[in-house]
């Protein structure tokens, strides 16, 4: 695992990714960023595979570089971005400083971690940038369907990446629906991603202040998690051969959805680890595992390391490890924490796993 968080995070620019769907409101949100907010100064970029031009007006056709930026009445920038996404990028640290934040649009990419992979592993960006959060628009009245789409056996549909891999969801178009309707839909949500934050929007309005300089993608965030998410499911809602983590329990569906092929799983004991078993145990989950591990995060106790408390990241085989900010209190009871969200996740076989890392004596 790499120890590489930013020494000095406050330094760096903040990198919002944002993922969505076809219709989502993804370019009302980018509009409304650039030319209707007078808050924030975003640079946004755009890549060229985005459902739509930004506006007719906004990104001119000519525009053949990266380093073609165009800046808008309200301090706003936009660039699209059409080949390497480190030179657009290195090309923007010159004047970073003068944004509040960079929002990364990636829309049709159902896997951020290539980009999260670039900016955290290239020197010429973790020396500029951090990757803030990833937030997931999504439309309230069509989401299910894109959920319920089937693909080829083994395969995970975009929408399911999306909402796994993100921090926050943009539930866009709530006036489309009933209350009811809604309210399904976040349960669902929920299940599949119990660690992701759901905004409601209309005509992707959003707080910005909700989705940028959030720090929810820091190792630290695990901390401020609510305790129930590492709680197990009622005895009996797991079938054998299948581990569903899924709140969804509606008495009378019309069709049964396959949430269970992308969960969110969170597992919770006190005791000190042993580093050297602990470490064994990853890098066996990694090997075997890696693909179908979206996104992981990890609140550690080790044995015969005083009261420095560990936090742990990861993106599929990417794993960054390092102290908290805070040791362990004098009083406060060492409870190892994990979320792992990914697909065909078995609780009992993790939690099994993780237990027989503890230290012995």
């Amino acid at each position: 695992m790499n120890s590489n968080e930013p020494s000095n995070p406050e330094d760096l620019t903040p990198i919002t990714v944002v993922t969505g769907f076809l219709g989502a409101g993804k370019t009302t949100l980018v509009n409304h960023i650039l030319k209707e907010q007078r808050k924030w100064k975003i640079a946004v970029l755009e890549n060229e595979f985005g459902e739509v031009p930004i506006d007719d007006g906004l990104v001119a056709e000519s525009m053949d570089a990266p380093e073609d930026l165009i800046t808008m009445d309200n301090g706003c920038v936009c660039c699209s971005v059409r080949g390497d996404l480190i030179r657009t990028l290195g090309q923007l640290s010159k004047r970073r400083k003068d944004f509040d934040a960079i929002l990364l649009e990636t829309t049709g990419l159902a896997d951020p971690a290539p980009i999260i992979y670039t900016i955290q592993s290239n020197p010429k960006m973790s020396d500029h940038y951090r990757i803030d959060s990833i937030v997931c628009l999504a439309d309230c009245k069509h989401l299910g369907q894109h959920l319920d789409e089937v693909k080829p056996e083994g395969a995970v549909n975009e929408a399911l990446h999306q909402v796994a891999f993100c921090d926050r969801i943009l539930l866009n178009k709530i006036d489309l629906v009933t209350k009811e309707e809604k309210e399904a839909l976040k349960t669902r949500l929920t299940s599949i991603n119990k660690f992701a934050t759901i905004i409601e929007t209309q005509r992707s309005r959003a707080p910005l202040d909700k989705i940028l300089g959030v720090n929810s993608f820091n190792m630290d965030s695990i901390l401020s998690y609510d305790p129930s998410f590492f709680e197990a499911d009622p005895e009996g809602s797991e079938q054998e051969g299948e581990d569903k983590e899924t709140t969804e329990t509606p008495k009378k569906k019309k069709k049964v959805h396959n949430i269970e092929l992308v969960q969110s799983v969170g597992v919770q004991f006190g005791g000190d680890l042993h580093a050297q078993w602990f470490n064994m145990f990853m890098m066996d989950l990694l090997r075997e595992r890696a693909e179908d591990l979206f996104r992981m995060k990890g609140l550690l106790s080790f044995h015969g390391q005083g009261n420095t408390k560990f936090v742990f990241q990861g993106v599929h085989e990417q794993v960054n490890f390092g102290p908290a900010k805070q040791p362990w209190g004098a009083d406060e009871e060492r409870i190892n924490k994990f979320v792992f969200i990914g697909k065909n996740l078995d609780r009992k076989e993790l939690t099994k796993g993780l237990m027989e890392c503890l230290y012995k004596e």
